[in-house]
């Protein structure tokens, strides 16, 4: 058996290594290492894949969502209301530019944002909502597109886990998570389910005079070149970058399938033990399997984590520490802040190896070694 990986993108290249190896020596040959043709195709392509008007490609996802705070001219001391589970750059941002991190609770099963915390949170300083759809599972984007149009505020939807699923609108449309706020953002780093080989992020929009904004804070502030409008940033995708994304973009619904093919596999192992609460599928996503995360209501997870660690089974717990107590926004008061769901599952999660490359033997292997722990404990 192969050793078993969080995420193994060394046979994932093997699978499509001509295609890569061929995409990257084209740029090196004819030196267009920045804003060459790759990233213009890309970016077509991606906005195809999420039917969006405007793509617009950036160095990495952090900077994507500091960019559409940027863009929506979000001034010093505005409120954003965003969870505090969650990767830290989502949180960072808004301290970063000076904006006041508002954190709200989640719904236990999907691990999303809660809209009913969202519609209490709120006050007549709230600018922002910065759903996440965390794990690869949707956020409630219907309650919260119509909370955000009640109260007129901006929504900015942190994709970075969740590209290519598929979300029902109330009015019975189909689209893509990252497409339903007014500007969604994703990350490319090598192990989310679109990832390169490096670092690399996108913003999209449906808004022109959005995405006009955006494009001109990614570089430098300046639509013109040596003119500068506002104050932008230096955030570019790498050429070499988005030649290799340019061809995994066709594997992602593929990767999205054989991700959801270990879920169900896992799914069907575990529903039956006393004390584990699988991931939920919301009926109106389809969930895309970033991450595949148990929820152990007993807290039995450290020895969990030392049984499958003992096996050579890796494990991860995404995240140990929610924003709220994190020090960098002590100053903002938030370890005042009562999020008691929150704090009960950062004691609880844990995730455990998926991969587009995982084969039956391996899952088998992992199956047996939880089955095995619960037996015993």
């Amino acid at each position: 058996m192969k050793k078993i990986q969080m995420v193994d993108l060394v046979s994932q290249y093997e699978k499509i290594k001509p295609s890569i190896d061929e995409a990257i020596q084209d740029v090196v040959q004819q030196a267009h290492f920045i804003n060459g043709p790759a990233v213009g195709r890309f970016q077509s392509d991606l906005e195809h894949y999420l039917g969006v008007k405007h793509v617009i490609p950036c160095a990495n996802g952090t900077d994507a969502l500091q960019i559409a705070m940027m863009a929506l001219d979000l001034k010093p001391g505005d409120e954003v209301i965003t969870p505090s589970f969650t990767y830290i750059a989502t949180t960072e941002v808004v301290a970063l530019l000076g904006l006041k991190p508002v954190f709200v609770e989640v719904d236990p099963k999907t691990f999303c944002m809660e809209p009913s915390a969202i519609e209490a949170a709120i006050t007549p300083r709230t600018k922002a909502i910065v759903p996440v759809h965390l794990y690869g599972q949707a956020a409630n984007m219907n309650a919260i597109m119509e909370i955000a149009t009640k109260h007129k505020l901006f929504v900015i939807e942190d994709n970075a886990q969740a590209i290519g699923s598929d979300y029902h609108l109330t009015n019975g449309k189909k689209v893509k998570t990252g497409s339903i706020g007014h500007i969604g953002c994703t990350s490319f780093f090598p192990s989310k389910n679109l990832g390169c080989y490096g670092d690399g992020g996108a913003l999209c929009t449906n808004d022109d005079a959005l995405a006009k904004k955006i494009k001109m804070i990614a570089n430098h502030g300046q639509e013109q070149k040596y003119v500068h409008d506002v104050i932008g940033c230096n955030s570019r995708l790498d050429t070499i970058q988005a030649a290799i994304l340019e061809i995994k973009l066709r594997q992602l619904d593929n990767y999205i399938d054989a991700r959801r093919e270990v879920a169900a596999r896992y799914d069907e192992a575990f529903a039956g033990i006393p004390g584990v609460q699988i991931p939920f599928r919301a009926d109106d996503s389809k969930h895309v399997f970033h991450q595949y995360t148990l929820v152990l209501e007993k807290g039995n997870r450290n020895a969990l984590q030392e049984h499958l660690s003992a096996n050579d089974i890796p494990s991860m717990i995404y995240y140990p520490i929610p924003a709220h107590k994190q020090q960098m926004f002590a100053a903002f008061g938030s370890s005042q802040t009562e999020l008691p769901t929150t704090d009960w599952l950062t004691e609880r999660v844990i995730s455990l190896p998926i991969h587009t490359e995982m084969d039956e033997e391996q899952q088998e292997f992992i199956i047996n070694t939880v089955k095995m722990f619960f037996v015993n404990s």
